[in-house]
């Protein structure tokens, strides 16, 4: 005998009935995963890379995420760049070292060069304006060194993540200031102080700066570090 279902009933694949709790439980795994991953960079000393993205990316699709596009949106330059969800070609650090050794481009290329790093790419598809957003932030993360100050030391970097959090209420970079945090009074209570001062400094930066997120900097990779700052009203911190 076949079995007739309506398009409400609880037997049918389409009903609401059937999807929430796979919702829920996609929400379940994700906040576990992003448990773990805040534990576990709590607990390491490595400055493992990839424990930070395993938690960046158990936020995509969490409230907190979706709240900060909504309040994007607000800024109808950050608006216009979501909708677009313009992503620039790889950046060339050999090309780069040929531009005058005060613009943006060469500053960032021999930083990268110096520290050893090479530009920062992430192989997610975007499909959805937080995949836009986490792609673009982590590609640009090395400018936005350049342009606040802030160096790649554990201190620099979390001051960073106040900045991000500041201007567009980035949700990782709240639990990362939060781990850093922790792992300061913990571990490391002679670091607070100017950890705490750090974070002071990026909030404070990210408040007062037009928003990094809706630049397109590799347009302009000629421009001096200085004008860009000056056009962005970002008062970088003294090294």
């Amino acid at each position: 005998m076949k079995l007739i279902t309506s398009p409400t009933s609880p037997l049918n694949s389409n009903s609401p009935l059937n999807r929430q709790p796979i919702a829920n439980l996609k929400g379940w795994l994700q906040a576990f995963q992003g448990a773990k991953a805040f534990l576990a960079i709590l607990l390491d000393d490595s400055g493992n890379l990839d424990l930070i993205d395993e938690l960046g990316f158990s936020l995509l699709d969490s409230p907190a995420f979706q709240l900060a596009i909504a309040e994007m949106k607000n800024d109808p330059d950050v608006a216009a760049i979501l909708a677009e969800r313009y992503i620039a070609p790889d950046h060339n650090l050999g090309t780069l070292l040929q531009l005058p050794p005060d613009s943006l481009g060469y500053k960032y290329a021999s930083h990268l060069q110096q520290a050893g790093f090479e530009p920062i790419m992430i192989d997610l598809p975007i499909t959805s304006e937080s995949r836009y957003v986490e792609n673009r932030w982590q590609q640009t993360h090395d400018i936005w060194h350049i342009i606040t100050g802030f160096d790649t030391s554990e201190i620099g970097e979390i001051g960073l993540q106040a900045f991000y959090l500041a201007q567009f209420q980035l949700p990782l970079s709240s639990l990362l200031i939060a781990n850093a945090l922790i792992a300061a009074t913990v571990f490391q209570p002679e670091s607070l102080s100017p950890l705490l001062n750090a974070i002071a400094q990026g909030w404070e930066m990210g408040q007062t700066a037009k928003p990094l997120i809706a630049q397109k900097w590799e347009e302009a990779w000629e421009k001096p570090v200085s004008v860009w700052q000056q056009e962005l009203n970002v008062q970088p911190i003294a090294l």
